[in-house]
């Protein structure tokens, strides 16, 4: 794990799209429904004590640290990667990455996404701390860029900014400006902080709409490919 392995499983996704060659390269893929703990903590931009405690939180609620705190205390994998949403209102799901998304200070979520076998809300115990909550998933498709190195909320927000720039120099229009993008967009992040920076693999997510990829698609992509509804 020091050296950027990453042995937890990942939600299963398809990839859709590389767009390489450019100056921000992402790929776009889409994910199915998926399960994921989540909890949330208030940030002033000055301390990440408040993002700690919430990791603690949902790391006892597996059963990373102790006992699990779930009803059952039935202990769960951990998967990748943690979900970070910064932005204000929005909430998030977390396993490998961690995502983080938003503004100085604002109210923040952080998920684990939980492992595949917990495909049905009734498969997932209920959490015995209320801050802990179970939210579900929905299918999604979005642009991520992938980038290496440590990270703090102000490389987030300048790698999300970069990704959306990107997207719009290929056309996309919808929900991206830096204002929307900053308010939305996730930081997923799948390596412990002891890893060898160069080696972590970290991504900022942005979603974009069927429409989006459509164009996208049609100028990058195979020309007989389709994404369904």
């Amino acid at each position: 794990m020091i050296f950027g392995k990453i042995d937890v499983a990942e939600p299963t996704f398809k990839t859709v799209l590389s767009r390489a060659g450019c100056t921000v390269p992402y790929d776009v893929r889409s994910y199915g429904k998926r399960f994921a703990i989540e909890t949330e903590w208030t940030s002033t931009g000055k301390s990440n004590k408040e993002m700690d405690s919430s990791f603690f939180a949902l790391a006892k609620y597996i059963g990373v640290i102790g006992q699990p705190q779930n009803e059952g205390t039935v202990s769960i994998a951990m998967t990748a990667p943690v979900v970070m949403e910064m932005g204000k209102g929005q909430k998030i799901a977390m396993t490998a990455p961690v995502v983080m998304k938003g503004s100085a200070s604002s109210q923040k979520r952080m998920q684990f996404i939980l492992p595949c076998e917990f495909d049905d809300m009734s498969k997932i115990p209920k959490p015995t701390n209320p801050a802990v909550t179970v939210k579900e998933l929905h299918p999604a498709i979005g642009a991520v860029h992938k980038f290496s190195g440590v990270f703090n909320e102000e490389i987030m927000i300048e790698k999300a900014k970069a990704l959306a720039s990107q997207l719009r120099e290929d056309g996309i229009r919808g929900k991206m400006s830096d204002e929307e993008v900053v308010e939305r967009f996730q930081f997923w992040g799948y390596n412990p902080p002891f890893t060898i920076p160069f080696l972590r693999r970290n991504e900022v997510w942005i979603e974009l709409s069927e429409k989006d990829v459509q164009d996208l698609l049609k100028q990058f992509g195979p020309k007989e490919e389709q994404i369904s509804g």
